[in-house]
């Protein structure tokens, strides 16, 4: 692998992280005023609680993102792209030197 190419995968892979702080910003400050609107307005919506459900919807998705990021599951992770990737270049490239070429 080349220098151009490390520091590529590099930079690809801190603007992961970043998009992950950021997800992960989001979904506090929504949350947060989520909460907020929730509490504020409690006597109107007869004192029900529907906040959790958008803080455990979106936390299930901010999981998910989380194990992408850092790998938790390494069963599709970047390493298993590339492979398949590369399986499918080979598997396209075995079979067109199968092919008989037409004159």
């Amino acid at each position: 692998m080349t220098e151009l190419e490390e520091y590529q995968k590099a930079k690809d892979r801190v603007q992961e992280i970043k998009g992950f702080y950021a997800h992960t910003a989001t979904y506090v400050l929504a949350n947060v005023a989520l909460i907020i609107l929730n509490l504020a307005t409690l006597r109107k919506s007869d004192g029900m609680i529907w906040f959790v459900w958008p803080l455990i919807g979106w936390g299930v998705v901010l999981a998910v993102h989380a194990i992408s990021v850092f790998g938790i599951g390494q069963f599709l992770g970047k390493e298993w792209e590339e492979r398949q990737i590369q399986q499918e270049l080979d598997r396209r490239h075995t079979q067109s030197e199968d092919r008989p070429t037409v004159s």
